[in-house]
Parts: structure tokens; sequence; C-alpha cells
């Protein structure tokens, strides 16, 4: 899809030992870099978007929203302790899904019933971190403040975009007990973000 439109020139460098953070801070002066971003993250953001959405249309034009987004962005990404360059990039490829959601289902005037799962990484009146990216460092001391665990699940599920899936065979878990822990430290985190806000 994206791939095969956007090439890099050989420095002679291995470019592919480079972090996803060290690529951004390069862009301004390679931005053909770029292209190393897009060959790690297409195919997950592709499977991610087709979860929310389910058209496969609709999917590659989010991701390449996406990857839009985070090349224009790139200069406000500022690494933080215990969140990774893809926590942000599924921060912005959860927004971007949301906004395609809603603008399909008002084109429909129908509903489209979400999986649970993908609901719950949607935006609510509560945790408003899908709604403005400027509040993620807010979110990111929160979850500092959080037990190990609840923090890491609230992680994976929500800045890094796993399915409760994925995230019960990475922590060795039901995927009944994920929804229940998950569910528990959505409330702990509402706890403490209403303290820091």
């Amino acid at each position: 899809m994206i791939q095969g439109t956007m090439t890099f020139s050989s420095t002679g460098d291995d470019l592919s030992v480079l972090t996803d953070a060290e690529i951004l801070v390069r862009l301004k002066r390679n931005p053909s870099l770029f292209a190393l971003i897009v060959r790690r993250y297409e195919q997950p953001f592709l499977r991610r978007a087709r979860a929310i959405v389910r058209d496969p249309r609709d999917a590659e034009e989010i991701v390449q929203d996406t990857f839009t987004k985070i090349y224009l962005y790139a200069d406000r990404y500022e690494p933080q302790t215990g969140a990774s360059f893809s926590s942000w990039a599924y921060t912005i490829l959860n927004r971007v899904a949301y906004t395609k959601y809603t603008s399909r289902r008002k084109e429909s005037r129908t509903r489209v019933d979400l999986e649970p799962e993908h609901l719950e990484s949607l935006p609510d009146t509560q945790i408003s971190f899908f709604e403005e990216l400027s509040v993620r460092n807010e979110v990111l001391a929160v979850l500092a403040k959080l037990p190990e665990k609840a923090a890491r699940l609230l992680r994976l599920q929500f800045l890094e975009g796993k399915t409760q899936e994925e995230i019960a065979t990475a922590e060795r878990l039901s995927v009944s007990a994920v929804k229940t822990r998950v569910h528990r430290a959505k409330k702990l985190f509402r706890k403490h973000y209403d303290h820091t806000t």
C-alpha cells in the first residue's frame, strides 16, 4: 500500500538499527527515513484499523491519515518513561479510526456495533486522552502512579492498541480475567486522574 511509494537513499549506514524515536529526530535532515516507520508499522496499523472499522478501504485510509499525522507532528513527540513511540502512534491511530467510524455512522444513519474491546479503546467522557493528544503527558503521569500490573494492562490496550486476546496471551491470562482487570484498572485510573485534573 504505502511502502511501495516510499523509498530512502542509502548512506552506507545500517538504518534498520535506528529506534523509532531516533528516526523522528532525523526526519528534518532526511525526510525519506520516514519510510522505515511505514515499513515497521503499516501491517500492524492495518490490522488494528480493520478490527475497528471493518471496511478494508476505510482501514487503508485511516492508516494513511495516521502516518501523515505522525510525520506532521513528529517534532511534538517526546519520549516518556514507561511509554514507547508505538504508544504515541497507536493513540493517533485510535483517534483517526474513531473519527472515521463516527463519520461512517452518520452517513449510514445506522449504528454499527463495535466489539466491546474496541469500543472501550475509543474516547469516553471521563478519560479524554484520545480526544486531545496534548494531555498524553498527564495520562502517562497518572499511569506512573498506578500499580505496575494495572498500568501495564491499560498501556497495552489503550496506548499500544493490543486486543484483549493478545493481552491474554502475553500475560498468560484468560480473556475474561483480562476484561475484569482492565475494568478495575480503568476505575483506578479515573480515581487518580480526577485528583490530578
